[in-house]
């Protein structure tokens, strides 16, 4: 399974930006698909999630009602849409793949990782 992240940059507080992960290698109609991040000195934290099949989503209670999670199943891809983003936003975003579809808020939960996109968000 690979990953591949991509869309971080840099914005000005209350701005937006789309997070886009393409997954390839296998078909993943059972697994979760997941949106972590890592700011400097802190440590990795959940921040959505989405079921491949069906499209259940569960959201970090700090970025709910701003981020959505959603899935195009034709080009295998997941993305993060991330409005009203805060300078507390800033991290390395990583996206990741649970192939047991269990504990979907644990980094441990998740057997695949892409390689991460820095969002910096300025105030």
């Amino acid at each position: 399974v690979q990953l591949q992240a991509s869309g971080g940059g840099l914005v000005q507080a209350g701005g937006s930006l789309r997070l886009s992960c393409a997954a390839s290698g296998r078909t993943f109609t059972t697994y979760i698909m997941g949106w972590f991040r890592q700011a400097p000195g802190k440590e990795r934290e959940f921040v959505a999630a989405i079921r491949w099949s069906g499209g259940s989503t569960y959201y970090a209670g700090s970025v709910k009602d701003r981020f959505t999670i959603s899935r195009d199943n034709v080009k295998n891809t997941v993305y993060l849409q991330m409005n009203s983003l805060k300078p507390e936003d800033t991290a390395v975003y990583y996206c990741a793949a649970n192939a047991y579809g269990v504990a979907a808020k644990e980094p441990m939960g998740y057997d695949y990782w892409g390689q991460g996109t820095l969002v910096t968000v300025s105030s």
